[in-house]
């Protein structure tokens, strides 16, 4: 205890001292004054006692983290939270893109050779929004953005990841989402430390503007089965085939693309760490003008996924997904080949991913797994990418609670129409202070 404190404890020891003669001298009779004099001692010594506990120095207070919130005119409440993040990358051949993962190039040009990437790209920052909610509806958004949206290395510009809003029922488990978020199909992600997520090696699934409605339902005691559907963007690449018509094929098939998700959620193995079981998918077309008079060919783009999310126990967790589909290169599926401009076909293609989290403590996760992306040969132009796979490990350690270590190692292995396989090894790490 500090001197301010014992000089309290000392004041307030002088202070019942100096009240009991008084209390002593009360005529017998006077039970009233005598209460009123215990009540207003008992307040003094509260009063004291707080005062006390106020004068503990700072550093012996526990230290909390609180996301920074304010209330807007409208009496919605406005929170910032985010991030700032360094990767840096060993590769022992050329990754593409190379801040992030996604396959090997050619063993030819020199590709072989090792690199080193380091960006600060991936640093996020981002505002959730709620209220102000009624008696029926609960009112949600999240406006967020990072730093691969190009530009120089030392000059990246920002990226619109999620802007959306959220009106939600609870009574009839209801809701309404318009914007631009994570797509309904194929919505797990694998548990890598690397920015892109895996994707062109098994991994399917992107964001796009759209509106979607979805729906739940109790199932037994304690499952849930929730359905989804929505209507999205289409985002086709450019169009070069009609003397350089450049148009978006997405948009000029004038249709959204839809996506829908089924998927029942409840505890299997682990009381209060619910599985999940779904099926999702999507279908969009395509229109690949063929030159300026209006002559093209439609393409479809259609994915059907099952995911699996299952605790085994509190400290491990399994998780995967398989996908097959065509004309998938807008969701990162084909090894980012959608159409083969030499023929204005679809490609076809099959893969997945399955990990494993392993949690020995609430500082420290282990990560394992591995992915396959598999374009059907025939589909493919000379020299396309026919298949592309990935393994990885990684362990991610909080030092504390907002500063997080990240080191991953992963190969990666890509085959080439005609033209053999590429190998490439990567060492990566991360450093994160989240806020």
């Amino acid at each position: 205890m500090n001197a301010r404190g014992t000089f309290r404890y000392a004041l307030l020891a002088g202070i019942l001292f100096s009240a009991a003669p008084g209390l002593a001298a009360e005529p017998s009779g006077s039970t009233t004054a005598i209460e009123a004099r215990i009540n207003r001692l008992e307040r003094e010594l509260a009063e004291l006692k707080a005062l006390v506990k106020s004068s503990v120095p700072t550093s012996e207070k526990p230290v909390t983290s609180t996301p920074l919130t304010v209330s807007s005119a409208s009496g919605a409440k406005v929170q910032l939270y985010g991030f700032a993040r360094l990767d840096g990358a060993y590769d022992s051949g050329k990754i593409n893109p190379g801040n992030t993962a996604m396959w090997v190039r050619p063993e030819n040009l020199n590709n072989n050779d090792g690199e080193w990437n380091m960006t600060a790209g991936a640093t996020r920052i981002g505002i959730n929004l709620s209220g102000p909610d009624t008696k029926g509806i609960k009112l949600t958004g999240n406006i967020e953005m990072d730093f691969f949206g190009g530009g120089t290395e030392n000059n990246q510009n920002p990226r619109l990841r999620h802007g959306w809003l959220k009106a939600y029922w609870p009574a009839s488990d209801f809701s309404i989402l318009a914007g631009q978020t994570w797509d309904v199909n194929s919505s797990l992600i694998p548990f890598v430390d690397d920015p892109a997520l895996m994707w062109s090696g098994g991994n399917i699934g992107s964001r796009h503007p759209q509106f979607r409605l979805t729906k739940g339902f109790s199932a037994g005691e304690k499952g849930h089965v929730e359905l989804t559907a929505a209507v999205a963007r289409t985002i086709g690449e450019a169009n070069t085939l009609a003397d350089s018509w450049n148009t978006d094929p997405g948009k000029d098939a004038a249709i959204p693309a839809i996506q829908g998700r089924i998927a029942w959620s409840g505890p299997v193995l682990v009381a209060d760490q619910p599985a999940t079981v779904a099926l999702s998918g999507h279908y969009a077309e395509e229109e690949w003008d063929t030159d300026k008079t209006g002559t093209h060919q439609t393409l479809d783009s259609w994915s059907c996924s099952v995911e699996l999310s299952m605790p085994v126990n509190r400290k491990l967790t399994l998780a995967g997904e398989y996908f097959t589909g065509t004309n998938l290169d807008d969701y990162f599926g084909g090894i980012g080949q959608g159409v083969n401009t030499a023929t204005v076909r679809e490609i076809r293609s099959s893969g997945g991913w399955g990990a494993v989290r392993y949690t020995p403590s609430p500082s420290v996760t282990i990560n394992m797994g591995g992915g396959i992306d598999d374009p059907r040969d025939s589909d493919l132009p000379a020299g396309g990418r026919k298949v592309n796979g990935t393994i990885f490990a990684n362990i991610i350690n909080k030092i504390t609670p907002d500063l997080i270590l990240g080191i991953q190692l992963s190969e990666w292995r890509t085959g080439y129409l005609n033209s053999g396989t590429a190998d490439a090894l990567r060492a990566q790490s991360s450093l994160t202070y989240k806020f």
